[in-house]
């Protein structure tokens, strides 16, 4: 059973709970420290002129969602908005991403970090969580019954009680839950991970969040795996490592980057193509392949939306690194995928 599970449902029900954001970039030409006076900082006041502004579409839920849109499937994100939202859900529309679950705030405006970066790569930021607080009053259950049910629900990073919450109501509804927590589990609390990581179909996370979740929860390595089905380890330039509780391991490599641009939303590009793979019920091994060529089109571009989906071009750097029987396996999922770029 290990290395063959797939999503073996057409069409495959997807839900991705998690962040929805804008990243609002700035650049200071100067530094800095030559602004700052060490015996006036408890009277700091500054104002930088910047020289470029760049707003870039974010967020965890909506990066994943995007990339599974651009490759052909119907995502429904979940996650909590303000009604600043109207351009960003035209441009996931038109990727092919269902926002109708989507929570629309009469309080708050969507969830914004604002970062200006001098010329030492220095950087001020801060970050607006907004309408995210509002996640946890989101309901999966209304969302199955206009579905028809959910094949698999996508907990990602969102405000915490939310995540807490999705994973529960997975759990008591029988919906098959991936557990995302990454970029949280620094603020979440070791009973908060528990709940997120028991009975996952999936886990994911990094080398450095693997060991940081062992440490919080208490729990070893091995007892982490006794709570999952698989555990998908993403090891940068080392490539995914699938381990599942049946003692199965997988390692695949990754696609080597033709330049290296914005690692922002590679992680989120990963997921996205893992379950891609899974959705044309092709094995673990061969799902995790699609997901790190789509997280190496994330690090080649600048912004973790703004890559192109050439299948063509996709088939023949896949058939480069993991060989003719398996890009011949996955060309006619990638066929005819990205046909209709986004506009805007």
């Amino acid at each position: 059973m290990g290395a063959a599970w797939r999503l073996a449902f057409l069409p495959v029900r997807i839900a991705v709970t998690g962040s929805i954001a804008s990243d609002h970039l700035m650049s200071f030409p100067g530094r800095f420290a030559e602004q700052l006076l060490p015996d006036q900082l408890a009277h700091l006041s500054l104002s930088f002129l910047v020289d470029e502004l760049v707003v870039r579409r974010g967020g965890v839920a909506a990066n994943i969602s995007f990339g599974l849109g651009r490759l052909g499937l119907r995502p429904v994100l979940v996650g909590a908005v303000g009604e600043d939202f109207g351009d960003y859900r035209s441009w996931l529309d038109r990727a092919g991403v269902d926002t109708s679950s989507v929570h629309v705030s009469e309080l708050a405006h969507t969830a914004r970090f604002v970062c200006t970066t001098d010329r030492d790569q220095c950087q001020i930021a801060s970050f607006y969580p907004g309408a995210m607080a509002e996640a946890h009053d989101i309901e999966l259950a209304p969302i199955a019954d206009r579905l028809g049910g959910l094949d698999l629900v996508l907990v990602s990073p969102n405000a915490p009680d939310a995540m807490v919450r999705h994973s529960e109501e997975c759990r008591q509804r029988g919906f098959p839950l991936a557990a995302d927590p990454s970029q949280q589990l620094a603020i979440l609390d070791g009973e908060q991970i528990r709940s997120l990581v028991e009975g996952a179909r999936f886990l994911f996370c990094n080398e450095y969040e693997k060991g940081l979740l062992e440490s919080k929860t208490g729990w070893s390595s091995d007892e982490v795996l006794s709570r999952v089905e698989y555990r998908i380890t993403t090891r940068d330039a080392n490539g995914v490592l699938i381990e599942g509780r049946d003692g199965s391991r997988i390692e695949v490599p990754v696609v080597p980057a033709t330049e290296i641009a914005d690692p922002t939303g590679v992680g989120d590009a990963f997921r996205a193509g893992f379950l891609s793979g899974l959705s044309w019920s092709l094995p673990l091994e061969r799902a995790a392949q699609v997901g790190c060529l789509l997280a190496t089109l994330v690090l080649e571009t600048v912004g973790p939306q703004e890559y192109e989906v050439d299948p063509s071009t996709m088939i023949e750097r896949f058939r480069g690194v993991y060989g003719d029987a398996a890009a011949d396996e996955v060309a006619g999922h990638l066929e005819g995928v990205g046909a209709a770029l986004p506009v805007g």
